[in-house]
């Protein structure tokens, strides 16, 4: 594990040094260096994709309670000069009120009044080399 570990390590370090020199078209959007294909969900950068959303869609979102991932639909990477995310999730309320601050290990409701389940399109623009994360691209609807 360690050694696949330096692999991903060193092919992504490659592509981070390949990336900052390539210079940007200074209009429109960036360069294409390899369009969305499936990832998984497990995937490292992926699950900071996702972790960031909800950070976003919680702060935004006029609930009282917390909301996250009940179940990832679709993860897809994009690399332009950024490692870009496309994730279809479906989220739900959790019984953690937002004030806690507390997410990761909140229970998802049971009161079927409470319950409310959500279908969302996040695309999540990451640099990790640069500590980077933004929101792309967000649109949710109820599940």
């Amino acid at each position: 594990a360690m050694a696949r570990l330096c692999r991903a390590l060193l092919l992504f370090i490659t592509v981070a040094v390949a990336l900052e020199c390539c210079t940007v078209q200074a209009w429109g959007s960036p360069k294409v260096i390899r369009p969305f294909q499936d990832i998984p969900p497990s995937y490292v950068y992926v699950q900071q994709a996702i972790w960031y959303a909800m950070k976003d869609y919680n702060k935004a979102s006029k609930d009282k309670y917390s909301f996250r991932v009940l179940q990832i639909l679709k993860s897809q990477e994009q690399v332009t000069d950024s490692l870009e995310y496309y994730i279809e999730a479906k989220i739900a309320r959790t019984m953690c009120k937002k004030a806690t601050g507390e997410n990761e290990h909140c229970l998802f409701q049971k009161d079927p009044n409470m319950k409310k389940e959500i279908f969302c399109t996040f695309i999540v623009r990451s640099r990790p080399w640069k500590f980077e994360l933004s929101m792309q691209k967000k649109q949710c609807r109820d599940a």
